[in-house]
């Protein structure tokens, strides 16, 4: 293990961060982000007394912009590693968006005596994909696309996903931060297209079912209901249900990115239910 990196099992190099001691909170970002998605939250908790540990996804950030296992078996295996690296145990695991199946996956998958508690935010389980088991899913048509358009020009559509629906700044009345947006597109330049184009169906066609079942540490599912990009309806709200010991605390008018739009809310709210 080389500072600030480990290597997965096929050899993939995994960027992380670990900062402070404590009991450690680790951070599962989103597509097509990276651990620097985390900035509010990590120094918000390091300020707490807590150890935030936050790394960046194979083929995202710095990790290695490997060709192949852009899927979340590979997601929650490559975590999976780390994790033995680090020793990580009693640790809290907060994942966003397609961040939550990857902590999911990784609690459900190999967690057992290492995960205290698990946190869901704006997350893709159970299915974002319209099946027979999810009727209220989206339909392929909308991924294929998401496909497209990165395809098409990756650094436009990188600006226009920030720019509208993520953050709701296409909402009437929305404070609309021009530093967000360039954040997030550096965060999604910085990582590979291969990797981006392939985690779309890796958010998009995973069934979560089986690993929201398994889960039996208690789960908080946050989700904002203006959500334009995993409408809670058809995720946040199903999950809730197939969890062992879940609970579901809904934000009203929030979006999907409300962790940094609403850092202020969020932080204390995820700080209560680890104190709990």
């Amino acid at each position: 293990m080389t500072e600030n990196f480990i290597k997965a099992e096929d050899g993939v190099e995994i960027f992380y961060k670990d900062w402070g001691s404590g009991q450690p909170i680790v951070f599962h970002h989103g597509w097509p982000l990276s651990s620097d998605d985390w900035d509010a939250q990590m120094l918000y908790f390091l300020g707490k007394g807590y150890r935030v540990i936050a790394h960046d996804r194979r083929g995202h950030g710095r990790s290695t912009q490997v060709s192949d296992g852009h899927d979340i078996a590979h997601y929650a295996a490559d975590f999976a590693e780390l994790a033995k690296q680090l020793d990580l145990r009693d640790a809290i695991h907060i994942g966003h968006s397609t961040g939550g199946g990857e902590a999911l996956a990784y609690a459900a998958r190999h967690g057992a005596g290492r995960v205290a508690k698990l946190v869901m935010v704006g997350a893709v389980p159970p299915s974002m994909l319209k099946t027979e088991a999810y009727p209220g899913g989206l339909p392929m048509e909308v991924f294929d696309g998401l496909r497209a358009q990165l395809a098409a020009n990756r650094a436009q559509f990188f600006f226009d996903l920030p720019s509208g629906p993520f953050y709701g700044f296409n909402r009437p009345d929305a404070k609309v931060s021009i530093g967000t947006i360039q954040n997030w597109w550096r965060q999604g330049m910085m990582g590979s297209a291969k990797a981006h184009y392939d985690g779309i169906k890796a958010f998009s066609e995973s069934d979560f079912t089986e690993d929201l079942k398994k889960v039996e540490v208690p789960t908080l599912v946050m989700h904002g209901d203006d959500d334009q990009i995993v409408p809670i309806d058809s995720s946040a709200r199903l999950a809730v249900k197939l969890l062992k010991n879940g609970t579901l605390k809904v934000y009203e008018g929030y979006s999907h990115g409300m962790l940094t739009t609403h850092a202020d809310v969020i932080n204390p709210d995820l700080l209560a239910f680890i104190k709990a």
